[in-house]
């Protein structure tokens, strides 16, 4: 049997890790962190339970399709529920409307915003499911290790439907001038690392994701993914090391040939790297088996650090939903403060995720588990004092949509922000999201998901094609899984 050694175990790894072990390959998994997941860990403190990244659940139908590549369902892993409301928006503390299931509500709801409004998110949606189709269609399942394959004529036709070389702000303009609506959708923008005013248009296709295919949570959380995932790692004898950090890959004669951890030396067929990319080239490959250098990776824009924090509230908060998510009047000062003049937003955007609104035992009896997420820019001064004084403005600001106290009820807090990512992930810059999505680093211009410089050494997870977000995490494994499986094609 031939070895594969995965460095990461994240979803990514773990994933490739089960599609490999189901191709007959010996699958051994090392991760850092004392618990699997990555990204995706859990923590649990005086019985409150939280994801600690991923908080949504979207492409129902790229998870689907992994379960049946190695012959089984998804729900008998996995059971999951749409939410109904998919997400509440705030555009100020007297003024929210809901997302719901009910595409007709939605419209009406967009008919509020300005004239027309119906009509036009019909025509926008329809023109969002031609992208989402022609992208999965022609380019997110694909690899390539050459521009000339992603520049070919008939991709380049399609892809005059994707609106590549225009902005997501620009062409939501076209349909829509009120601030609201235009919000609604571009804000997944921000999980995705980019501003929309820089992010191709072809991300368009973000808004039929959650309006026409809907959203969706797992019984239990996104953790739940990670038990499944661990669950057949076990039923298809892939070996999970925790709590042991590799220090280096072993490279002789362009091959890898060992992945040496803090406890032992792992010899390997191949090596497929699901963690931090720029770590591994620039970390733990000597310099001659490195791809891409240090100056590659000074010239990457990447995607914004994120404050989070975890709270355990001793009470219920009803005016917030499962995924709530709160628009600044001027969010474009946001997008700036990130990307143009990096400092702590001022009055920033942000999304609060209440699990205990859909799951029951994430926290005690009449208490909530808040998960708040605020985008920063990355490399700014995270002391214990700014990260104190931060962690009080935003509680006052989701005190504010929430319409009632909250810091005198918290009995459990929690901080993590852009240096816990470099820390606990080796996040470059702190990082949350990798390489940002624009349009010289989509596709064919992210990292290769095979060295260069070293034979049998494959990269997954975020930073290769697709990009960011657990649907594109998974297809991303898929497509290592592929490669490594068979070379040759």
């Amino acid at each position: 049997m031939k070895r594969v050694i995965v460095v990461g175990a994240g979803y990514g790894g773990l994933a490739a890790a089960v599609l490999l072990a189901k191709e007959g390959f010996s699958v051994t998994v090392i991760e850092k962190n004392t618990v699997p997941g990555g990204r995706a860990r859990l923590w649990e403190e005086q019985g409150y339970r939280f994801d600690m990244g991923p908080s949504w659940y979207l492409m129902p139908e790229v998870f689907d399709r992994f379960f049946s590549l190695i012959g089984k369902k998804r729900e008998d892993y996995l059971p999951i529920e749409r939410l109904d409301p998919y997400y509440r928006v705030f555009f100020s503390p007297d003024e929210f409307v809901d997302i719901t299931a009910d595409l007709e509500k939605t419209k009406a709801t967009f008919e509020s915003f300005e004239p027309g409004g119906a009509e036009k998110l019909t025509r926008y949606l329809e023109n969002a499911r031609i992208k989402y189709e022609t992208a999965v269609g022609e380019f997110l399942y694909r690899d390539y290790s050459s521009v000339f394959q992603f520049m070919n004529p008939t991709l380049m036709l399609k892809g005059a439907k994707l609106s590549i070389f225009e902005s997501l702000d620009s062409l939501v303009s076209k349909y829509f001038h009120d601030h609201r609506a235009k919000k609604i959708l571009e804000y997944a923008m921000v999980f995705l690392g980019n501003s929309p005013h820089n992010a191709p248009a072809l991300y368009a296709m973000m808004s039929h994701i959650d309006l026409n295919l809907g959203v969706f949570f797992p019984r239990n959380g996104m953790w739940g993914l990670v038990e499944a995932l661990m669950t057949l790692c076990r039923e298809y004898g892939v070996t999970v090391h925790l709590g042991e950090e590799v220090r280096a890959i072993e490279t002789d004669k362009k091959a890898a040939r060992a992945v040496v951890t803090t406890r032992e030396r792992y010899e390997a067929d191949f090596v497929l790297v699901n963690a931090d990319y720029a770590h591994a080239e620039t970390d733990l490959l000597d310099e001659r088996a490195r791809s891409l250098d240090e100056s590659y990776w000074r010239k990457k824009t990447y995607a914004p650090s994120m404050f989070i924090m975890y709270l355990g509230v001793k009470k219920r908060l009803e005016r917030l939903r499962h995924h709530t998510l709160y628009f600044d009047r001027d969010w474009d000062r946001h997008f700036a403060q990130i990307f143009d003049q990096p400092m702590w937003p001022e009055n920033p955007s942000f999304y609060v995720s209440v699990t205990s609104k859909t799951q029951h035992d994430v926290a005690p009896a009449g208490c909530e588990n808040l998960f708040v997420l605020v985008p920063v820019a990355c490399n700014l001064d995270d002391s214990d004092e700014v990260r104190a004084a931060y962690a009080e403005k935003i509680i006052g600001q989701v005190e504010r949509i929430a319409g009632e106290t909250i810091r005198d009820h918290i009995a459990v807090r929690r901080i993590f922000s852009g240096r816990d990512f470099a820390a606990d992930y080796h996040a470059r810059n702190g990082t949350a999201l990798g390489l940002a999505h624009t349009l010289d680093q989509t596709a064919v211009f992210r990292p290769p998901r095979k060295s260069r410089k070293v034979k049998n050494l494959y990269y997954a997870g975020h930073y290769t094609h697709p990009g960011v977000g657990v649907p594109m995490v998974f297809i991303a494994a898929e497509l290592a899984a592929q490669v490594i499986a068979n070379p040759g094609k």
